[in-house]
């Protein structure tokens, strides 16, 4: 029976492969619901966000980039992507050292520092920016079955988390840029997006 000791531990790599919505789709617009139920089809719905973001790869994945706008996202900072030859000549991607990690309703509950980090995002394909983000922080949240945690962040673990809970608030990183960045990014993302 899975658990919540278990249930990341046992988490094999296989799941169905979930559309990313890109921005400026409008659920990522919106101010993600909390989660209320945590049952069988949460978790699932889980597994199948892992599975779309090591695919991606990305090392981190919110509901609302999958058209759920719930409060949930996960993420794994650690993991290896190595590209290999087979003996057929093909080439593909075997990924290692997994420690994935899933946040449901958090909520950052300090902040401590500065910093300034360069930011990619899956719903943002092709542009990446230095955002500023606090340094440290500590979140509040549960996990899959239902049980409150805390965890004190630093490092790029404090800002992926600090990424992932904008998208529950219906930002984006471009957001977090000056006026004039903004504009810049947002005018050759749309060029690149209608080429596409």
């Amino acid at each position: 029976m899975e658990t919540a000791e278990n249930f990341l531990e046992n988490y094999q790599l296989e799941g169905d492969s979930l559309k990313i919505f890109t921005w400026p789709s409008a659920v990522l617009k919106e101010v993600a619901g909390p989660v209320e139920s945590f049952d069988d089809e949460l978790r699932e719905t889980i597994k199948n966000m892992l599975f779309t973001m090591y695919s991606a790869p990305g090392i981190g994945l919110a509901a609302p980039q999958i058209g759920l706008s719930k409060r949930i996202f996960v993420m794994d900072i650690d993991f290896d992507r190595e590209e290999v030859t087979k003996a057929d000549g093909e080439s593909e991607f075997r990924l290692s050292n997994f420690n994935p990690r899933v946040f449901i309703n958090p909520v950052i509950s300090q902040k401590e520092g500065e910093v300034l980090y360069e930011e990619g995002c899956l719903s943002v394909p092709g542009i990446y920016e230095e955002v500023k983000r606090a340094e440290s922080i500590v979140v509040d949240y549960f996990d899959a079955f239902g049980n409150p945690q805390q965890l004190e962040a630093s490092e790029i673990l404090s800002i992926c988390i600090q990424h992932e809970n904008d998208h529950l608030d219906g930002v984006v990183f471009l957001e977090r840029l000056s006026m004039i960045k903004r504009n810049f990014l947002t005018k050759k993302y749309m060029k690149n997006k209608k080429k596409a």
